[in-house]
């Protein structure tokens, strides 16, 4: 039996600049905080996964002046910790509202897998009231009946570090070389490819410039017939894709005949690097 893992955010839907961006913005502007994340700058921002993360590169000693904080790391986190969840409630209400749309072909894909007897999963770094809405707008019913949800704080090294992954084979209980992942980003890549697993990515406006080494298949999005067709970027799986990503193509990407060229390790290691240098760095 196959296995189907997806990301949330720019997988099963466009979340970012018009859902996770406009929630930060007017929490910022509720809060009276000095800060606002252009489309540019939030692009920047979602190399650090996980949104409390993210928030917490706004601490510099300017910034801390500037909202008075005088406070330890443990005042830090509890502030940042109702910043996100504010932020969530406000991207709840736009979701809900249908402002995030779903990327083409997904609802499409998980009818067919499950017909077909594939096990779906979703593991995001994002909080997970905001996963299961948006899965349940993108999956409608058929979100009930997925075998797994992992978000939010579950592991502790978010994306490009295995974790999530690890943790979602863990608990699915099947061998990695059943299992397939759809990401939209080049640390969502690396977190699946070190943990053993092969991955599809459909890239999004954010992502469309990164490098994907290691993946089966690159495109524009999954496709639907008679609507939007799929761009292939990359394929390296073993068949021709047609106007639109089939279940059979996802499939075909799981077969041991395709070898897959790794992301080296000074690849690994940069992503790593990447990461916590912009952990580290302030707005």
């Amino acid at each position: 039996m196959s296995s189907l893992v997806f990301d949330c955010d720019g997988v099963l839907a466009d979340t970012e600049r018009d859902g996770h961006r406009v929630a930060f913005n007017q929490m910022f502007a509720e809060f009276g905080l000095p800060a606002f994340w252009s489309e540019e700058e939030y692009k920047e921002r979602l190399q650090i996964a996980g949104g409390k993360e993210r928030l917490a590169t706004l601490f510099t000693p300017e910034f801390a002046d500037c909202i008075g904080f005088r406070g330890d790391a443990r005042q830090k986190a509890d502030m940042i910790a109702r910043w996100h969840a504010r932020k969530t409630q406000i991207y709840l209400e736009l979701v809900e509202a249908g402002q995030v749309p779903t990327r083409p072909g997904i609802r499409r894909i998980i009818s067919e897998a499950l017909a077909a007897g594939w096990r779906l999963a979703v593991a995001s770094t994002s909080s997970e009231p905001a996963v299961r809405a948006v899965l349940a707008q993108a999956a409608g019913d058929d979100a009930k009946r997925f075998d797994l949800v992992l978000a939010g704080d579950v592991v502790l090294r978010k994306k490009p570090a295995p974790d999530i992954y690890t943790l979602a084979l863990q608990r699915l209980g099947v061998p990695g070389e059943t299992v397939l992942v759809v990401e939209d980003s080049r640390n969502g890549l690396i977190s699946a490819v070190q943990a053993g697993l092969r991955c599809v990515v459909t890239v999004s406006a954010y992502t469309v410039d990164e490098t994907f080494d290691g993946a089966a298949l690159i495109v524009s999005s999954l496709g639907d017939p008679g609507s939007e067709a799929t761009r292939v970027h990359a394929n390296r799986s073993c068949g021709v894709l047609g106007e639109y990503v089939t279940l059979d193509d996802l499939a075909r990407c799981l077969r041991p005949a395709c070898q897959l060229p790794r992301p080296s390790l000074v690849a690994l290691a940069a992503a790593v690097a990447d990461q916590h240098r912009l952990e580290r760095r302030g707005p």
